[in-house]
Parts: structure tokens; C-alpha cells; sequence
């Protein structure tokens, strides 16, 4: 703990006294730790968003197969549609004839 200079006064007749604390002088610690928890924060923030990067890679390569996957089975049932009408049409056309 610091010690702070304590100043008193005694009035003439002695009945009154005033005492003036000097709480002016402070240390710079305080804006030392600040300003450290202030890099801290950025520095961590920094790491986070660059370990974060090779996720989203990986996440937007998952979603673009997925999105592959999804137009090739668009596909095979439009061929299955045709390949089952051509089917249809072909059962009637030899019941027909």
C-alpha cells in the first residue's frame, strides 16, 4: 500500500482542523496493465479469426460436394422419370398393337 502525504491545519483558536489528503500522485501501473489486456484481447482475437479460417475451408468444400451430390441424384431421377415413361409408352404401344 502507498502513502499518501497527509497535510493538517489547526485554526488560531484551536477548535477547528482541516486535513487535505494529496491523492494526485498515482503510478502509471494502472494504464500498464491496461494497455497489456488491451494487446491481449487483440492478439487473441488476431489468433482466433486465423484458426478459424481452415474450418470455414473445410466447411465450404463439404457444402460445395454436397451441392454436387445433390445435382447428380437430380439427375438420375430425371433419367429414371424418362426411362419410366419411355417404359410406359413402350408396354403400350405392344398391348396396342
Amino acid at each position: 500500500m502507498t502513502e499518501e502525504p497527509i497535510t493538517t491545519y489547526k485554526a488560531p483558536n484551536g477548535q477547528a482542523t482541516v486535513i487535505v489528503t494529496d491523492r494526485a500522485r498515482r503510478g502509471g501501473s494502472g494504464w500498464v496493465i491496461g494497455v497489456m489486456l488491451l494487446i491481449a484481447v487483440i492478439v487473441g482475437t488476431f489468433i482466433f479469426s486465423q484458426m478459424s479460417g481452415p474450418e470455414i475451408a473445410k466447411d465450404d468444400a463439404v457444402a460445395a460436394a454436397a451441392n454436387e451430390v445433390g445435382n447428380a441424384a437430380n439427375k438420375v431421377g430425371e433419367a429414371a422419370q424418362q426411362a419410366g415413361t419411355a417404359a410406359r409408352d413402350a408396354a403400350q404401344n405392344t398391348v396396342s398393337k
